[in-house]
């Protein structure tokens, strides 16, 4: 007996088709995902300390370069900018406007006060707004960085060498010298000893010209003190006038850096980097170390052992080619801004009378 299988064509041909149709179908949609993990941007890797190609704030494709990665570091709290090979780019401090961006080595010197050299590649610049974790990705920050870095424009250090002995007179637009050679001060009648000269110098003396503050208090300059900054007056004409620092009429108005060194100092702007001996505002010793210093960090002194009162400021600019940490500042002894020995070494390291006198610093 022969047994005979019954074909039945139309299940077949559906179940082929049915085969064909899905394979199809898992071809397609294999496509379809290749396309759409093509098109994919890619994610922003993060490791512990560093952060790479962060997204600016509005979430467009703007991203810092690969070769480039942000790493956090403490005391004080900020966020550095390092390169491909980790070699540092900037540095910016929590709550401080100062920025300080790696770029060509410069040589700033003083000869009619002193041999020293300052060979550096820091320049140092204000940011648009306070510094805060984050802020590398906020669109405020990457605009700005775009212009800064790499940057040989006037910088902080560039501007206060502009009025050092024997810099060249600089006028605006409307025949105004806002720089060159300045002095300290006027000498009091009938003094010819340098370390009398007046203090109370401000950069509206300076210009010659009345300056309204925001406040709407408006300074008239003193004639006889054309032309001269002293010590505090010099770094508002350095940080806020030229520099673009808000600036406060006097020492209780607020709303910008006050006119005198110990209100500078006890002002509360930006962040304390050097903190007064003992941690106590009326701390008379020297500071234990120095190694939280910055270029572009406020320098404080006590000069006249006056009880806490901070009666000398200075802009430090970083070590010279002989290692020592100076800084700049406008002292009566050499008649305006320097770097020299003058009236004494312009160092914090040593025992100089400087040096001795050094009691705190402060990120703007």
């Amino acid at each position: 007996m022969t047994t005979r299988m019954t074909v039945k064509p139309r299940p077949v041909l559906h179940s082929v088709t049915a085969l064909a149709l899905l394979a199809a179908a898992a071809c397609f949609t294999l496509e379809l995902r290749r396309t759409e993990a093509g098109n994919a941007p890619t994610a922003p890797t993060l490791t512990e300390n560093a952060l790479a190609a962060p997204l600016a704030a509005n979430g467009a494709a703007d991203r810092e370069p690969l070769d480039r990665s942000w790493q956090r570091l403490r005391n004080p709290d900020r966020s550095v900018l390092r390169g491909a090979d980790g070699e540092l780019l900037a540095t910016f401090t929590d709550g401080a406007r100062t920025a300080t961006l790696t770029g060509p080595s410069r040589t700033f010197t003083e000869p009619e006060h002193t041999g020293a050299r300052i060979v550096t590649t820091d320049w140092v610049r204000l940011l648009p707004r306070a510094w805060e974790r984050g802020a590398e990705r906020q669109r405020w920050f990457t605009d700005w960085l775009r212009r800064q870095l790499g940057s040989t424009e006037d910088d902080l250090f560039a501007t206060a060498f502009q009025y050092t002995a024997g810099a060249p007179v600089r006028k605006d637009r409307n025949g105004v010298p806002y720089a060159g050679d300045a002095s300290f001060g006027p000498l009091p009648k009938g003094s010819r000893d340098a370390s009398d000269r007046l203090k109370q110098s401000d950069f509206p003396d300076y210009l010659g010209v009345p300056h309204t503050f925001p406040d709407g208090t408006t300074v008239r300059p003193d004639p006889r003190r054309h032309r001269s900054l002293d010590c505090s007056g010099y770094l508002r004409a350095v940080l806020g006038h030229r520099g673009g620092y808000p600036l406060a009429p006097n020492d209780e108005a607020g709303g910008g850096l006050p006119r005198t060194a110990d209100a500078m100092a006890r002002s509360g702007l930006g962040t304390e980097v050097v903190p007064r001996s003992g941690g106590s505002a009326e701390g008379t010793g020297r500071p234990a170390s120095l190694d939280t210093l910055h270029p572009g960090d406020l320098v404080f002194f006590e000069l006249k052992r006056n009880g806490g009162r901070l009666d000398h400021a200075g802009l430090y600019l970083g070590r010279d080619t002989d290692g020592h940490q100076v800084f700049i500042s406008s002292r009566s002894e050499a008649d305006g801004p320097t770097v020299g020995d003058t009236g004494g070494a312009s160092r914090l390291d040593g025992e100089g009378y400087y040096a001795q006198a050094f009691r705190t610093a402060r990120r703007l």
